[in-house]
């Protein structure tokens, strides 16, 4: 796990201080080692930077002042082969090949053994060199074979080729910018606004469906001109003519196992998530496992400890969360596993309040608990934590999904939306609920963002005129049944907003996150079988709960579905600290003349629901990402 940077200047040779400050950026995803490369496109040079081991110093000259048309910066965070054989960015042994490479490759021994049977041989035992020679076996095929989550940066100047290829669902963020001069690329953006060719402006259609999606949806974000590398795509461009091409390696499978039976099903996800929690307690740093008391983490945290005698596991505690403590206990309790449970007070919360939500690339409908669970798992000595993120996604673990089946019979009424004159604040609702047309609609709506309505209502109307209120360019298959909304779980909900700010947060304290539920094998037989198995739209994950329970207490087993998220409204309504806070940021806010004044006023003065509290907060954290992003 690490971060990494680069850029590409398509018509002259650029000084290093941009790859310096980019890699300086995100210095808080690698604090264990770092390093460059620069090139003129024929030739390249490896160099150290300050904060490079003593050994790799020893070996390569320190980057100072240089010009190059390329260049690439990594920063180390020390889970495999901890020594400096793991070092990047990693050359091939004709120095034509160049990798950076932030994530991990469970699959990469048997690549490995692969390789050797075709006669290659390694001087490390890292999966970075794995791919450094399977892509000099099968080029960019080798993106299909890699089980894992990765972001990759290549270059290759036998073929001037310059790629950027992301994992399947996206797990690791990798950023871009392209204007006619230069590609820049990044683990997080923060770093590509260092680079002198990015000038920083507001992309107001990402800001939009921001509100709406409480993210920005791949490949767009709230950054003109930056973009997000789709999940299961790599990016391609020729260093002779700088033309670019972007291919999709993978897709979710489309032949369904209808011959299958139930039990057959429990059995085979049971082996798949045993497998995958095998592959991911590797490491050659301390492991943790990270409950929230529900069943996706603690089914985790019993399949590790079969595997892993020691291992050793945590959960945070927020006020109202009592019963996800006692279940998490409970279950450390039947396994006998260490439980370190940590109460996170409102003081600790408004204390690092504004850096927080600062350190997030975009507006936030919340405020994200991992980054106290990833400062926490430091603490403790961990750089490795296990997750229960993806189950939702993958077993139809959200509460929408039991609305599915309502709304398809419910959606025949939607044209007495035209007939809907009044605008209380009953008949908003009603309007909103009638105006869901399609899965996108249906998804939207079930996101805790604003709704249309209120988002075009915010806008000030020359900038809403700016923006592309039509969607259905992020339509996906639009299937009408439980197979198009796990689309948008997985695509959307997954890829654009969880993992993205598990990273964020993670990264922050040099903390790793893995995902079992998101292994190949397990998304690829999931995906594959009939929704009679998958989704009954009576109880959410049927079928996950079928596996867990000959692992589970009854007691998390019955426990109803809640999100691992903090009390916001609650902390809005009752913490005199907090509203002095939205107040103060809500009038910088109005000063700018984005929004309507009096639409803000009205929204802050009236909440009566939680979700009133919510689309005053993405008005909060517009300001602050503002402020960071703009202002400094």
């Amino acid at each position: 796990m690490c971060g990494i940077c680069g850029y590409y200047s398509f018509k002259k040779e650029v000084s290093s201080e941009n790859i310096l400050t980019m890699n300086n950026a995100i210095r808080h995803r690698g604090p264990d080692d770092e390093g460059f490369w620069i090139s003129d496109g024929v030739t390249g040079h490896p160099f150290a930077g300050k904060d490079s081991t003593v050994k790799i110093k020893e070996k390569y000259p320190l980057l100072n002042e240089n010009f190059s048309k390329i260049a690439l910066g990594f920063r180390r965070l020390s889970i495999l082969d901890l020594s400096e054989r793991g070092h990047q960015p990693m050359v091939s042994e004709d120095r034509k090949v160049t990798v950076t490479f932030n994530g991990e490759i469970y699959n990469f021994k048997k690549i490995r053994k692969e390789l050797e049977d075709l006669g290659y041989s390694f001087e490390s035992s890292s999966d970075t060199e794995v791919i450094v020679k399977s892509y000099l076996e099968w080029g960019t095929d080798v993106f299909e074979k890699l089980d894992g989550m990765f972001a990759i940066a290549l270059v290759d100047l036998d073929h001037q080729k310059l790629i950027l290829g992301r994992d399947r669902v996206g797990l690791k963020p990798l950023f871009y910018y392209k204007n006619d001069h230069a590609l820049i690329w990044a683990s997080e953006i923060k770093s590509i606004l260092k680079n002198e060719f990015v000038k920083t402006e507001i992309n107001w259609n990402g800001v939009y469906t921001n509100f709406l999606f409480q993210t920005t949806l791949a490949p767009e974000t709230c950054f003109q001109n930056i973009f997000s590398l789709e999940p299961a795509s790599f990016l391609t461009v020729d260093l002779n003519d700088f033309s670019f091409s972007k291919q999709m390696y993978w897709d979710f499978p489309v032949q369904k196992n209808e011959n299958i039976t139930e039990n057959e099903a429990i059995e085979n996800v049971d082996y798949l998530l045993s497998n995958s929690v095998q592959s991911q307690l590797f490491a050659d740093v301390p492991v943790v496992s990270m409950m929230s008391g529900g069943i996706d983490s603690t089914l985790i945290t019993a399949k590790a400890k079969s595997f892993k005698e020691d291992i050793n596991a945590f959960t945070i505690s927020y006020q109202f969360s009592e019963s996800e403590v006692k279940n998490a206990s409970l279950l450390a309790e039947k396994y006998h596993v260490s439980h370190d449970v940590k109460k996170v007070s409102d003081e600790e919360i408004l204390n690092k309040l504004k850096e927080n939500i600062q350190h997030f690339e975009e507006p936030y409908s919340s405020l994200e608990v991992l980054m106290n669970a990833a400062e926490y798992a430091k603490e403790l000595g961990f750089k490795v934590v296990l997750s229960g993120n993806g189950a939702d996604e993958l077993f139809a673990g959200y509460s929408h999904s039991l609305k599915l089946n309502q709304w398809l019979f419910m959606k025949v009424f939607n044209f007495v939306r035209h007939f809907i004159f009044t605008n209380d604040s009953f008949s908003r609702k009603v309007k909103n609920y009638f105006s869901q047309d399609n899965m996108l609609d249906f998804f939207r709506q079930s996101q805790v963002g604003m709704k249309p309505l209120e988002t075009k209502s915010i806008f000030k109307e020359e900038i809403l005129k700016s923006v592309e209120t039509d969607l259905n360019s992020k339509k996906l298959s639009e299937t009408q049944d439980y197979e198009g909304l796990f689309e948008y779980d997985m695509r959307y909900s997954l890829s654009s907003h969880h993992v993205f700010r598990d990273d964020l947060s993670a990264m922050k304290y040099g903390v790793e996150f893995r995902y079992p539920y998101l292994s190949n094998d397990l998304i690829d037989y999931v995906s594959s079988l009939p929704e009679k198995l998958r989704y009954n739209g009576r109880i959410n994950k049927p079928l996950l709960r079928k596996v867990g329970d000959k692992y589970l207490p009854s007691e998390i087993l019955q426990m109803p579905k809640r999100g691992f998220s903090f009390p916001l409204a609650h902390f809005i309504r009752t913490e005199p600290k907090v509203r002095s806070f939205i107040e103060e940021n809500l009038d910088s806010l109005k000063k700018r003349n984005f929004f309507n004044s009096e639409t803000v006023d009205d929204w802050w003065e009236n909440q009566n629901t939680d979700f009133d509290c919510i689309k005053i907060w993405q008005l909060v954290t517009f300001e602050l990402w503002y402020q960071k992003y703009f202002e400094n």
